[in-house]
């Protein structure tokens, strides 16, 4: 038993996963490109995959209507994209793999329009999730016929099969110990026979058989669950960058890639808000010791970047992080009181039972503020409870600026001329919320 066990991880450690997202497949042109990319792996590859281009934004757009309460006009928006998938399916496929493609999406696309149904503004979460995982669902849909019509027999699996989680929709938290065995019995058996799998990212399912959504970019995420459970080589995340670079390039001139950089140091900036590596995405791999590799798919002869445990020798450049649509809000005591650890517990619990996350925070004597993402659905609820025992005062339209590494030159460069509403600094981090 124990030989088979070790064969079996031997097996498995020469396996690697593969995640390709929306950018890679938002065109018939951009799939038909990933097939050279796919072909060349030599051993099976398991392939997770998001959403067709802005299919998500436009299922957001869906729900919205439909919870709205104008679901007749969300499933006229629903047979618009339902179009879309198969005409991007015609330009794709022949014939006879269109035919089929043809009959598997229009089943799924009838999930769509049950969820769209039963969509109600009451319980907007759930009714997230049944709408918006369809994109995922038919996108790995249209690779996999046009895998198989290639002659790379890649088998389907839906996620929601092997990923459980609990009830928190649109943010849910995976069961491991389940998930775990269920990822092994299905995909890994799968594989140990020398079948290549492809898979959706970003969703999974509760105990009663809903769906749920891992949080938005939580395809990353999904590749790094199963990496970790079936022990497997590495993790490249193909993109349409050379790399992981210091800061977004559609915001930032003159960006910089970065060859090699440690976990800790992607923790930290994706913390921050760098939209590049999903926050939850590193911590299984740094358990496991998987490294992760950021490529382009553009041109995967680029070298991209490597993620990985301690790099040492290395001088970063300063790493950036500019989130816009931020809320600054000061909180204070009515009654001059001191915010101690009661005080600060008790607003931390109306923060978390909101499920808002604090990007900065900072507490004097008598106040405590925070810098927060702008969601109207969970703002206004929050401020009214805070409201009921203290002086709320709010900053809208802020932007918070993070720098990793920082120099004064950089410093000056990015907040000159603006309004500095806060600033905190460390020996590492500068954090500005400005206007």
């Amino acid at each position: 038993m124990v030989k088979d066990v070790a064969s079996l991880f031997y097996y498995f450690c020469l396996m690697r996963v593969f995640k390709f997202g929306g950018a890679s497949i938002a065109t018939p042109e951009r799939m038909e490109a990933l097939l050279p990319i796919i072909r060349n792996e030599q051993e099976p590859v398991l392939l997770v995959v998001s959403a067709l281009g802005k299919s998500t934004n436009a299922l957001e757009k869906i729900v919205n209507t439909a919870c709205g309460g104008n679901k007749g006009a969300a499933l006229q928006l629903a047979e618009h994209l339902e179009q879309e998938h198969l005409e991007y399916a015609r330009t794709l496929l022949d014939d006879t793999h269109y035919q089929k493609a043809e009959e598997s999406l229009r089943i799924y696309f009838k999930e769509l329009n049950r969820g769209i149904e039963q969509a109600d503004a009451s319980c907007y979460d759930l009714s997230y999730d049944q709408v918006v995982c369809m994109g995922e669902v038919c996108s790995t849909l249209l690779l996999q016929f046009y895998l198989v019509q290639n002659g790379l027999p890649f088998d389907w699996v839906d996620a929601r099969t092997v990923i459980r989680t609990d009830d928190t929709y649109r943010d849910a938290a995976v069961d491991w110990n389940f998930s775990k065995q269920q990822v092994q019995a299905v995909i890994g058996r799968k594989m140990k026979a020398g079948r290549s799998i492809l898979t959706q990212g970003f969703i999974g399912a509760t105990t009663e058989g809903k769906s749920v959504t891992l949080g938005r970019e939580g395809s990353d995420y999904t590749a790094a669950i199963f990496a970790a459970m079936l022990q497997l080589e590495s993790v490249t995340i193909w993109k349409d960058v050379e790399g992981f670079l210091n800061a977004d390039p559609k915001m930032f001139a003159n960006t910089v890639k970065i060859e090699n950089i440690s976990y800790n140091e992607v923790i930290e900036m994706a913390f921050y808000g760098a939209q590049i590596i999903h926050p939850k995405t590193i911590k299984p791999l740094q358990n496991n010791n998987i490294p992760l590799y950021v490529k382009c798919f553009l041109d995967p002869s680029l070298k991209g970047t490597t993620i990985q445990g301690e790099v040492s020798g290395i001088n970063y450049p300063p790493l950036i992080v500019l989130k816009h649509d931020q809320i600054l809000l000061q909180v204070t005591s009515r009654d001059f009181s001191f915010i101690t650890e009661d005080n600060l517990s008790k607003l931390y619990a109306m923060f978390h039972a909101r499920k808002v996350k604090i990007n900065l925070i900072q507490n004097a004597a008598i106040s405590f503020v925070a810098c927060i993402d702008n969601r109207a659905d969970k703002i206004k609820e929050l401020t009214e409870e805070l409201s009921k025992d203290y002086k709320v005062l709010s900053n809208e339209n802020v932007s918070l600026l993070t720098i990793r590494h920082y120099t004064p030159e950089i410093v000056e460069e990015l907040t000159g001329g603006k309004q500095l509403l806060l600033k905190q600094e460390t020996r590492k981090t500068l954090q500005v919320v400005m206007k």
